[in-house]
């Protein structure tokens, strides 16, 4: 018999979100899919959960109430965004704003699965951090916040490998199919053409190739690997890249 896969994935309407659902639907996930808004896209095993991950309360709430659905094995918090700022312009509630939609929403989520996942001995938790944890102009709060979730998940990849559950993080390069990316760089501009040509690949990134990297996590037999974390970024990690 095969193990039912029935997993979490925040930010889950559009861009990366929405192709890590296609991606596990096609793959016979069981999806609970949070965020602002319903998915465009409709399927038997997709339930749609439309929450405010900035709200604290709100977030809470939900994760109690999906827990007590379904018995979930995996968590990918994909949601996520920018406001940038450059150091003298930095609001601290931005800051707050990010540490909760970014860090806390991960820490609410992930509790409210946990009973279920070491009842199971089983669980994959996937963390979307990005290549901005390492550092770019105007970032200052994403970046922390960002960079908080590659700490947390080697945390918690030691808590928890005993009872089965790997925690990896995938830092995405830019990605130029999503709607935070074209917030800050318009389409067919210089600046994009710029950004293209600095990546070691010569290309922008697209949401498949993030949900790729998902999926590999997420994969029940890869039982050895935790506490990762996978630059899917076109070699900009390991470069010099100018926004």
């Amino acid at each position: 018999m095969t193990e039912r896969n029935v997993a979490i994935v925040t930010g889950a309407s559009v861009g990366i979100g929405a192709e890590i659902c296609r991606q596990m639907l096609a793959a016979d996930y069981e999806v609970v899919a949070l965020g602002l808004g319903k998915p465009t896209q409709t399927h038997e095993r997709l339930h749609a959960v439309e929450v405010d991950l900035l709200d604290r309360a709100a977030t809470e709430q939900a994760a109690k109430e999906i827990a007590g659905r379904f018995p979930i094995t995996h968590v990918v918090h994909n949601a996520g965004v920018i406001r940038p700022a450059l150091l003298p312009d930095i609001k601290l509630d931005d800051l707050d704003a990010l540490t909760q939609l970014h860090l806390g929403a991960a820490i609410a989520i992930v509790q409210a699965a946990l009973p279920a996942m070491k009842q199971a001995r089983f669980g994959r938790i996937v963390l979307i951090s990005s290549r901005g944890a390492l550092g770019l102009p105007t970032r200052t709060a994403y970046s922390a916040t960002k960079a908080g979730l590659i700490g947390m998940a080697r945390t918690w990849a030691l808590e928890l490998a005993a009872d089965g559950i790997t925690v990896n993080v995938i830092a995405p390069g830019p990605i130029g199919d999503t709607d935070q990316f074209r917030s800050v760089i318009p389409a067919n501009s210089e600046r994009e053409k710029a950004l293209a040509n600095a990546i070691p690949v010569k290309r922008l990134g697209r949401s498949d190739d993030v949900a790729r990297a998902v999926m590999f996590f997420s994969d029940r037999a890869n039982s050895f690997i935790t506490g990762q974390t996978l630059y899917v970024c076109g070699g900009a990690s390991v470069g010099t890249m100018v926004i």
